[in-house]
């Protein structure tokens, strides 16, 4: 390994410097006091010099094994980022343009005892510029990023990480570094560079069976024959299968067939089942001497993406089956967790990931404007059952399809899918993020006679060579060109339909800050909804790290540089306004810190509307619309401490949004809504089977904790894995019964009740906009903290109704068991579950108590 310390300087040799492998020249600097933390105030810009320079990484090392005893010695980089010159005693190897391939040169004639190796780096920057420049057919916009930004141009020339050239919810940092693994490898007869499992079930046979590819570099100049024994102990199946390897670079399938007696498991995404995995080991024992064992998971189950008929709708379905069972996905967008991927940890994926799993999602949508994720991040998911769908790197950009860009990205798309393809969570490879629809609605303003180019690009890139290898690579899982896309529908019309947000077809993406997000009206019954969205701040805490006094106002010079989306801190003002009032007070720390406040009530009370929105639409088709299947917010999480679309914070702190987003994807869930002054409750489950419970319908006036009226409504049905009608009343009519109350006095609170403790999420309804509610009292919060074991106790205590009454315990790591509530009881215990020692005093001293009614 050639992991660890290697020498780093700048293109003049003015800064030299000890830098880390796998690392960047960023965290270079900032490990050794050079630069502050790059995410402190206005630093993306003020270190935009780093980006621009070129930097070298070399180091000399001895060769630990004698040279003459090995056929062929490679230098491999599983990631280089991104453009470089790679040499070995000062004797060129070859070049890296690709920062999502993997890199391997032979070495075999040039190493010695003691080595000299340099990766000399050019500016990202400058490079895209200068592909740009050279592209002089036709222009391939968008040339920059908008201005709000502040980022660098022609990203889609270079094949980097896309937001790493600035995004509307993160900062321009274009690094350089060698941020995967590095290694000298030595062998002689053959290796193996690639191993991967994939699971099918034969109908016909009512059986499981495992192909197993394994991609050799044979090195001997004659074939060689041997045995290869693949042994799962646990379903008793063990295969021996004698095998003969080419010369060259080659790959050998087998197929094993599982016992039949044994029962096999599948692999459940989250609240569907167990994720069982079982241990395998393959041994290859070829005539050349030498065995290699291999010790792997094998996950069983099947994935299918329905595109089908609808009855009584136009269009198609478009859902995902999972071992025959239709699922409807919950979840969110992954976006990358750090600008610097060497800050983020096998501990960092974890909190996030387990995170998402904790607030009942089962999906991830890995954003196509990224990384293609680290090991460990799929390892993560297929243990807790996260469905992954894989975008390919493209973005919200048309991109080049000259031969050398070609040439890399299939170099690219072969290794990822090759890489990844073993893991059960990924459930679908999708072609870009947003391509179809920019071409389709002319984002970038092409003339109508030069469409056909860009056409023709976009199926050559994304069908003829991405589809045409994944295709060949990958036969067990699903393949779309874009998304949004139509499906079916946009391979029929050219690849390209007429408009990719249609709702009878595919997945949609939906935007929306004008008009009232209480509105469900305004949603688009989609067949699945991957993307859609508000903005909100981070908690004071999160913004504290990288901020001077000067800078805690909403209309600061700060709070306007980390706002990347165009008029976004407007926007979520007049959002807020639509149901409540603005904070007004004197004190502009106070102000600032309520503004943020109602930027995330407002973010998760719009989120969860829209969300209930889809999850009560999956079993009904209204006027050609319906059968959603699929719910993916924007986004899970944050790159750094800005406002943004996300529900935990960067270093993972859980807004409100993703506690709201714990109970609206709950397995189980009530959900309201109101129609021409008739409020209808759908009952909406994921369980496997039917349930009879009790509805219980509570109505609040603000004024008091003793309930106005309670119904409980017996032998109410809810069906498996559906979203059925089980209440509907006219407001009018409940107002009524409910003495005295009215729509600005009173709150209607209801939960499903079953035998053996089932029980869903309380959830509300409100009848009017809080800023009218009439009879919500100042209120005497209080909570006294406790130990129990590894957790703590959090007994609340109010003299009045609380809307949104939110716990913060500052930098203290950890989340709530539950968090932005309306408490309409004198009593509630909440459960806080540290992700760091900490201790009843820490607690009490850092935990503010904040709802609707403190906001002045």
């Amino acid at each position: 390994s050639l992991r660890g310390s290697w020498r780093l300087g700048n293109g003049n040799g003015s800064v030299v410097l000890r830098g880390e492998v796998p690392g960047c020249v960023h965290t270079a600097l900032h490990r050794r006091g050079l630069i502050q933390d790059p995410y402190y105030r206005f630093n993306d810009v003020m270190y935009r010099w780093i980006s621009l320079d070129n930097w070298t990484y070399s180091r000399t090392f001895k060769t630990p094994f004698d040279i003459r005893k090995w056929q062929k010695v490679n230098l491999v980089f599983e990631g280089v980022d991104t453009v470089a010159q790679i040499l070995i005693n000062n004797i060129t190897l070859g070049r890296t343009d690709n920062m999502f391939n993997r890199y391997s040169f032979d070495i075999t004639s040039v190493i010695k005892e003691v080595n000299f190796v340099e990766v000399r780096f050019i500016s990202a920057v400058s490079y895209a510029a200068e592909q740009s420049r050279c592209h002089k057919a036709y222009s391939i916009p968008p040339a920059c990023p908008p201005p709000v930004q502040k980022g660098e141009c022609h990203a889609n020339f270079i094949r980097k990480e896309q937001c790493s050239f600035s995004w509307d919810w993160g900062p321009s940092f274009p690094t350089q570094g060698i941020w995967k693994d590095v290694r000298i490898e030595a062998y002689n007869h053959y290796h193996l560079i690639y191993f991967s499992l994939t699971p099918f079930f034969v109908k016909s046979a009512q059986q499981w069976s495992l192909e197993i590819e394994s991609i050799f570099d044979v090195v001997s100049s004659k074939p060689i024959a041997g045995l290869v024994t693949v042994n799962i102990p646990k379903l008793q199946t063990q295969q021996t299968f004698s095998v003969k390897l080419q010369p060259g670079e080659g790959s050998i399938v087998l197929l094993v067939n599982i016992n039949k007696s044994s029962a096999v498991e599948a692999w459940w995404p989250n609240g569907h089942g167990k994720q069982t995995g079982y241990n395998m080991t393959t041994t290859f024992i070829m005539e050349a001497g030498y065995q290699i064992e291999k010790f792997s998971k094998a996950y069983f189950r099947t994935v299918e993406l329905v595109q089908e008929p609808i009855p009584g709708s136009p269009g198609l379905s478009f859902y995902f089956k999972i071992n025959g069972r239709p699922i409807f996905i919950k979840g969110s967008n992954w976006i990358p967790a750090d600008s610097f991927q060497d800050r983020v940890t096998y501990d960092t994926l974890w909190l996030l990931l387990k995170s998402a799993a904790d607030a009942n999602m089962n999906a991830l949508r890995v954003w196509g404007g990224g990384v293609y994720e680290q090991d460990e991040f799929y390892n993560i998911c297929d243990e807790i059952g996260i469905m992954i769908w894989q975008d390919f790197m493209f973005a919200c950009a048309l991109y080049p399809t000259d031969q050398n860009y070609l040439e890399s990205v299939r170099a690219e798309v072969s290794h990822q899918v090759r890489r990844l393809k073993s893991h059960p969570s990924i459930i679908l490879w999708s072609g870009n993020n947003e391509n179809e629809a920019a071409i389709a609605s002319n984002w970038f303003s092409i003339p109508y006679a030069d469409r056909e180019v860009y056409i023709k690009d976009y199926v050559l890139l994304y069908v003829k060579n991405i589809q045409e290898i994944v295709l060949t690579e990958d036969k067990s899982r699903p393949f779309i060109a874009s998304s949004p896309t139509n499906g079916l529908e946009s391979v029929k019309e050219g690849w390209l339909s007429q408009n990719p947000y249609d709702t009878h077809y595919g997945d949609t993406h939906f935007y929306d800050y004008s008009n009232d997000c209480w509105n469900w009206t305004v949603y688009p019954k989609t067949r699945f909804a991957s993307e859609y969205g508000f903005q909100s701040w981070p908690s004071f805490s999160t913004i504290e790290k990288v901020s001077s006094t000067e800078d805690w106002s909403y209309t600061s010079n700060f709070s306007l540089h980390r706002q990347h989306h165009e008029n976004g801190n407007d926007q979520m003002l007049q959002q807020i306004g639509h149901h409540f009032k603005l904070p007004q007070s004197t004190d502009p720390i106070k102000k600032f810190k309520d503004t943020i406040y109602l930027t995330q009530v407002m973010q998760a009370q719009c989120i969860k509307t829209e969300t209930e929105f889809y999850r009560f639409s999956q079993s009904e088709i209204i006027k050609g619309e319906g059968h959603t299947m699929g719910a993916l917010y924007w986004q899970l999480n944050d790159i750094w401490q800005a406002p943004s679309w996300a529900s935990l914070e960067y270093g993972g702190k859980w807004k409100l949004l993703h506690y709201f987003a714990q109970n609206f994807f709950a397995p189980l869930l009530p959900v309201a809504y109101e129609d021409k002054g008739v409020l209808y409750v759908y009952g909406v489950s994921d369980l496997h089977a039917d349930r009879k419970l009790t509805l219980r319908v509570i109505v609040h006036a603000w004024s008091s904790l003793e309930p106005v009226c309670t119904l409980a409504k017996d032998g109410v049905t809810v069906k498996a894995q559906s979203a059925v009608l089980i209440y509907k009343e006219s407001i009018n009519n409940l107002l009524e019964r409910c003495r005295n109350c009215t729509r600005k006095s009173c709150v209607i609170t209801f939960c499903l009740v079953g035998e053996g403790g089932l029980q869903s999420p309380t959830n509300h309804h409100f009848l009017s906009s809080l800023k009218d509610a009439v009879g919500l009292e100042k209120t005497h919060l209080s909570a006294s903290v406790s130990q129990r074991d590894d957790v703590y106790i959090f007994v609340l205590q109010t003299t009045a109704i609380a809307p949104f009454v939110s716990l913060d315990v500052g930098r203290i790591k950890g989340r709530f068991s539950d968090n932005g509530f309306l408490m309409t009881e004198k009593k509630k215990v909440v459960v806080f579950y540290p992700w760091e020692p900490t201790s009843v005093e820490e607690l009490e001293q850092s935990l503010t108590l904040t709802s609707l009614v403190d906001v002045v």
